[in-house]
């Protein structure tokens, strides 16, 4: 995969994690949901593309390891969802598997740019 691909697929989840989350139940605890998700989905990106402008190879880890954690977090929330068993939709199971996707690449990328603080971040 090349990096511009990455982005480019960063990009697209959180605009499509933003549109499922449109779709949502006005519930409270939706309410909150939506926030969170809203956040970690479109920082991952953001953080991506960040550290495609790192300025050592220190920074652009850091900013890899942040997106890595966001699409950790993004999933958590997405499980939650699948788990109160109110939404029954493809994209949330495609949104899953996106990021679980995601956090593999992102994974990989901060173990073949080892250093001696990251070992087996997935």
């Amino acid at each position: 995969m090349r990096k511009n691909d990455l982005l480019e697929r960063a990009f697209k989840f959180g605009v499509d994690t933003i549109k499922f989350l449109r779709t949502l139940p006005n519930y409270p605890e939706y309410r909150m949901l939506r926030f969170q998700i809203c956040k970690s989905a479109t920082s991952l990106g953001a953080n991506y593309e960040e550290s495609q402008a790192g300025s050592s190879k220190k920074d652009f880890r850091n900013k890899v390891r942040i997106s890595l954690r966001e699409t950790r977090e993004t999933n958590y929330w997405l499980r939650i969802i699948k788990a109160l068993d109110d939404i029954k939709s493809e994209e949330l199971d495609r949104l899953l598997q996106e990021s679980f996707e995601l956090k593999n690449i992102l994974g990989a990328i901060l173990n073949n740019s080892k250093d001696d603080d990251n070992k087996n971040i997935n």
